[in-house]
């Protein structure tokens, strides 16, 4: 599970912000009902591509964050492919990717469509989530998950930038 506990000596380097408006393109959804923002200040962030970062967001997660992180997934509907592969990140197809960006790209069973999108910046890592609804079954299911994700969101990425 995610640790929601944080020492509060050490300021966090990770904070919530507005989906920046260049990156809303680089959807390929047809329309975005959900969209949240992450980014964590690191300095010069040269060090791993985009898509070396977003594994080491999900892949290098604790056991139990994978596992509920899949288990979540899969219950919004989402349809992932292998845990680990060069074409998948923890099971999200890799839908582009060059070293700055990745985006990631999950299909629905259940109505619901997902992306993730890793941006490397000059001093700073933004992770952005936007999601598709479709039906009012997927509009249920989001309704569950929606009040926990930017808290997961925080966590995955304080997490990785440790």
């Amino acid at each position: 599970m995610l640790d929601s506990t944080t020492d509060p000596q050490i300021p966090s380097r990770v904070r919530h912000v507005p989906v920046p408006p260049e990156v809303h393109p680089l959807s390929t959804l047809a329309r975005i009902d959900y969209e949240n923002a992450v980014l964590a200040d690191l300095g010069p962030a040269q060090d791993r591509t985009a898509e070396q970062w977003a594994r080491a967001i999900l892949e290098d997660a604790p056991p139990e964050t994978r596992h509920a992180l899949t288990q979540g997934w899969t219950a919004l509907g989402l349809q992932l492919g292998p845990a680990r592969s060069e074409d998948f990140v923890l099971g999200w197809p890799v839908r582009h990717s060059t070293p700055d960006l990745v985006l990631l790209s999950a299909d629905p069973t259940l109505g619901l469509s997902g992306e993730l999108l890793v941006q490397r910046r000059p001093q700073s890592l933004l992770l952005a989530c936007f999601i598709q609804l479709e039906d009012d079954t997927a509009r249920a299911l989001w309704t569950q998950a929606e009040s926990r994700h930017p808290h997961v969101m925080h966590q995955l990425l304080e997490q990785a930038t440790r």
